[in-house]
């Protein structure tokens, strides 16, 4: 009988990518994303209690294309990792752990959290 060399561990390149997968890495990377958006929060804090031209300036910067662009980012990111901590609570119960639920689960914590930052940012943001 002839032994087959094997891995010695899994890796990605064995594994097919599933929505479950790719969701639980993002899940992880909006967390740690996470905490540089705290960090721009605290830096507008600083900024409200160092004085007004502080605070314009960090108001300039915040309302830059690119700032915007960032501040939007930071919404999703919250809410993609609210979601899917709500996903990994529902699964703690036990609860729609079948493959198809898994996988729509995952697919509605992508959706959801989109259609939410998108709600945040036009009610919030762009209506007032």
């Amino acid at each position: 009988m002839t032994v087959r060399a094997r891995p010695t561990s899994p890796h990605l390149q064995i594994y097919r990518w599933t929505i479950t997968m790719a969701m639980s890495i993002v899940h992880r990377a909006t967390g740690i994303a996470n905490y540089a958006g705290m960090a721009l929060f605290v830096i507008w804090l600083v900024a409200a209690a160092a004085g007004q031209d502080a605070l314009t300036s960090v108001n300039y910067i915040y309302g830059s294309w690119f700032g915007q662009i960032v501040l939007f980012g930071f919404t999703w990111s919250l809410v993609h990792h609210m979601l899917g901590g709500l996903r990994h609570w529902v699964w703690d119960f036990a609860v729609m752990m079948e493959p198809g639920q898994r996988e729509a689960m995952a697919w509605a914590t992508l959706a959801g959290s989109v259609l939410i930052t998108i709600l945040i940012w036009t009610v919030f943001v762009w209506v007032a």
